[in-house]
Parts: C-alpha cells; structure tokens; sequence
C-alpha cells in the first residue's frame, strides 16, 4: 500500500509541503486535516467506532469521519470522498469551524492538526466499510456530553477536543439564531 502524504501548513492554513502521514505524526509536524459530523433529522450525531487494526486509536468512538486532504483537494472533496470510503455514503457537507490541536497517542505518535470540521445531514444506515469501522450509532449531543464524561477513554483524544469547542459552538449558533 502507498502511503498517503499529508499537506503540511503554517498556522494561516497555507500549504508549506507534503510528508508522509507516519512522518508527520512521529514528528508532530502541523497538517491539514478534516473532521466530519453528520446529524439526522432528531439532531443526532453519527458516531463511528474506530476498527480494531487501526495504528492509532483502534476501537475508540468518535465522530461521523475524520481524515486528511490530499494534494489539490478541497476540504469538501476529501470530507465527501472519506465519507463514502468509511460510512459508504455521499451527502452535502459545509465548512464550519477550523482549529488547531495537538494531541499524544499512546504509541508515542502526536496528532498535530490544523482540522476543518464539516457538518452534513443524512438519515439513513451507513454501509461501514470494515476495514476502517468496526462500529456505528446515533446520539443526542447531550447523550454523547454526559457519556464522554463518564467514559472519557472510550473516546479518541480529538473528538473530545472538537467536541468540547463545538459543543459551545452550536449552542451559541442555536441560541443566535433563535432570537
């Protein structure tokens, strides 16, 4: 298998070179990356479970789908391509939110993210692709709060970080737009 690069960036978001994925997380090099939260009609977020064989962070929950843009790709792109190779659906997504993050794995790997979360809707089964998904399931926002709370270890690192900023941010964005 060809190992994927990543897109290297500053902190402004600009493309500064690309470096093979394994690279770029043992040496904490900043890249760009992207993070999808799909919500049905209930407002339920679509969570997935990551697969056991994964080289970080197997069999942990997080969210809809998480990956990086290739070369040339825009965020859009690579959140819809990923989305079907992981969940074998296809549906609209937008921008929302972007942030930095650095985050440690166990296996002495760093996370170190310039991530993009993209919202989308959809409200049937996902098709997982077993290789990357061992599992899936809807919740309420306010089910996955008080279960991260609980249960923090069953979550990955960026997920709990997102979720935290995002939380907030929707609650602001619901209560804004609600007068």
């Amino acid at each position: 298998m060809i190992e994927e690069n990543v897109i290297l960036v500053n902190e402004n978001d600009e493309q500064i070179g690309l470096m093979p994925k394994l690279e770029a997380h043992e040496k904490a090099v900043l890249h760009r990356a992207f993070s999808v939260f799909i919500f049905n009609d209930k407002n339920e977020l679509l969570l997935q479970q990551r697969a056991m064989n994964k080289y970080h962070s197997p069999a942990l929950w997080t969210n809809t789908c998480c990956s990086h843009q290739r070369d040339g790709e825009s965020n859009i792109e690579a959140g819809k391509r990923r989305l079907n190779e992981e969940m074998g659906f296809v549906t609209d997504l937008q921008e929302s939110i972007s942030f930095i993050y650095k985050a440690p794995f166990d296996n002495g790997l760093t996370e170190h993210e310039y991530d993009h979360v993209l919202l989308g809707k959809y409200n049937n089964e996902p098709v997982i692709n077993k290789e990357e998904v061992a599992s899936w399931k809807w919740m309420s926002l306010n089910d996955v709060k008080v279960d991260i709370a609980l249960q923090p270890d069953i979550y990955t690192e960026w997920f709990k970080i997102i979720f935290d900023k995002f939380y907030k941010h929707i609650n602001l964005s619901h209560h804004e737009s609600n007068g």
